[in-house]
């Protein structure tokens, strides 16, 4: 039996099998997470100043920070971000046709 694999990138693989779209969205966040977190650090602002901060829990800002919990309301990246003297920019790009 042929793979029919061989020879495709990653993204092939995944948008055959219906999980790109997923898998971009879990990386996306991890990388958002991971940049708060340094950022976090960076301004010396502990999860409880964050919580206080956003007028949440620490609980809240824990599973913010998690690169796993995918489910993230904009606004709160965004004030989160702000906290940490970044901003959040989300943009719309065009697929290019021989990628959709």
């Amino acid at each position: 039996m042929k793979n029919k694999h061989i020879g495709s990138s990653f993204n092939d693989f995944l948008k055959e099998e219906g999980f790109y779209e997923e898998a971009t969205g879990h990386a996306i966040k991890r990388v958002i997470a991971w940049q708060l977190a340094e950022a976090m650090k960076e301004k010396n602002i502990s999860k409880a100043e964050m919580a206080r901060q956003l007028k949440t829990s620490r609980t809240q800002v824990a599973r913010f920070l998690d690169p796993q919990n995918c489910s993230v309301q904009l606004d709160t990246m965004q004030k989160a971000a702000a906290i940490v003297g970044k901003r959040l920019i989300i943009k719309l790009e065009d697929i290019p046709q021989s990628a959709a």
